[in-house]
């Protein structure tokens, strides 16, 4: 399946816990003020890839520990993204998404989105703020944006924000 992407990132150390490959998706509706990825709004812009040579990827890397979902907004293009995401359940690895759209809002989306929400592990999610800009965050840009833990929600049914493991 072919997805528009800016590019990837095979060992990423910033865009969720362990070792990752970061996906960035291209376009996004948002535009937000102080976005450190403005390269990857245009939806015509980036290069289309296609999602098997991608899983393939992340198949040479036995280092990793989950793929990440970034961009531009992954949740444009949910039937591409969701062919990553189950690739990489098969390999073992965990799944993390960035929104720019909050939790709520995707809820209300259509059928491929939720079915992109269920096969995550934890979504960013919310607009980039420049106001609320924080160095201070684990894996998050501004103070208004959650860490939310799908795999605890979906269980309790109440909205579970994720936390690190303490050793």
């Amino acid at each position: 399946m072919d997805i528009r992407i800016n590019g990837t990132v095979n060992d990423s150390i910033v865009d969720g816990p362990g070792l990752r490959f970061a996906v960035f998706t291209q376009g996004c509706p948002h535009g937000c003020p102080g976005c450190h990825n403005p390269e990857t709004h245009d939806v015509l812009g980036g290069r289309v890839a296609d999602t098997r040579v991608l899983i393939g990827q992340m198949r040479e890397n036995p280092l990793l520990s989950g793929l990440t979902l970034s961009g531009g907004e992954p949740f444009l293009q949910p039937e591409a993204c969701l062919a990553l995401a189950r690739g990489a359940k098969q390999l073992g690895l965990d799944v993390w998404a960035y929104s720019g759209y909050t939790y709520e809002a995707l809820l209300r989306m259509g059928e491929a989105v939720q079915a992109l929400l269920a096969a995550c592990d934890v979504l960013v999610d919310g607009p980039f703020i420049q106001a609320q800009r924080s160095l201070d965050l684990t894996f998050r840009g501004s103070r208004n944006q959650r860490l939310i833990d799908l795999n605890a929600t979906r269980q309790t049914g109440d909205m579970a924000l994720w936390a690190p493991r303490q050793w």
